[in-house]
């Protein structure tokens, strides 16, 4: 997936969820037939479907989409103000900028976003080949696209060729392989995975579970809080710590 897709994404998405956890929304914009809808509007490269609102309104996706940016902007400003973080004001600008691009041309956009890259990959291969929508070579552009084989995926050749933007130097890509954040809990979980590999049985986003001798049953310690576990708050404890089975003494409070 593009860089500047997941941005979005994962931007708005927090943007949105924030304004619904504070109850800031003051129009509703929920579908009639969600499900459908989403289906419908995936499949609509032309942007043309209307869904009808529970209210009765019908919108394209790009109206909704309007509608909610509408609706972020105001909560920005109301919670923010001149305080806005630059990573907030730039999804912002970036969601605008994006949703202007498509009402004018699509096209605009097959250097950010994913799906039009590949709607441009698809139709000069169907152009260049003679062949209909339904052809089985498309269906295996369309898997080939997303292949995460640096050699393969054709996303990355588009990214090797200098027709995809990025927003990230690869160089930061390669380190953040092996160097978590400092300022998250995944500086926890990714020191724990590097220092105490044998010991871990599993890690995800809320939790490392530790099999560790000694114990009758495997130790989890949770990771619940975004803001706790960074390298300030268990950078000591971790280098105090040689063994897994030392830091969750010191975490349960047993002695060793």
């Amino acid at each position: 997936m593009s860089e500047i897709s997941t941005y979005l994404k994962l931007g708005t998405t927090s943007i949105v969820l924030a304004m619904i956890e504070d109850g800031f929304l003051s129009v509703d914009l929920s579908l009639e037939t969600p499900v459908a809808d989403l289906r419908a509007f995936s499949h609509d490269p032309g942007l043309s479907h209307t869904a009808r609102l529970r209210d009765g309104r019908r919108m394209t996706a790009l109206q909704l989409q309007r509608e909610y940016l509408e609706q972020a902007r105001k909560y920005v400003e109301d919670r923010y103000g001149t305080d806005t973080a630059p990573d907030t004001t730039d999804v912002l600008n970036r969601w605008e900028s994006v949703l202007d691009r498509l009402t004018d041309d699509p096209m605009k956009l097959c250097e950010e976003l994913d799906w039009v890259a590949k709607l441009k990959l698809l139709e000069g291969y169907r152009q260049r080949d003679d062949i209909d929508w339904g052809h089985h070579r498309l269906q295996l552009v369309d898997l080939q696209y997303s292949d995460v084989r640096p050699d393969r995926g054709l996303y990355n050749r588009l990214v090797a060729r200098g027709r995809m933007q990025r927003l990230l130097d690869p160089a930061e890509v390669e380190h953040s392989i092996t160097e978590p954040p400092e300022d998250t809990r995944a500086y926890f979980r990714g020191r724990c995975l590097a220092k105490y590999a044998d010991s871990v049985a599993a890690a995800s986003w809320d939790s490392v579970i530790f099999d560790l001798p000694g114990y009758d049953s495997l130790q989890r310690v949770p990771t619940l809080e975004p803001l706790r576990g960074t390298k300030e708050h268990v950078g000591s404890l971790l280098e105090r710590s040689p063994t897994a089975a030392d830091l969750v003494a010191v975490l349960t409070g047993e002695r060793r």
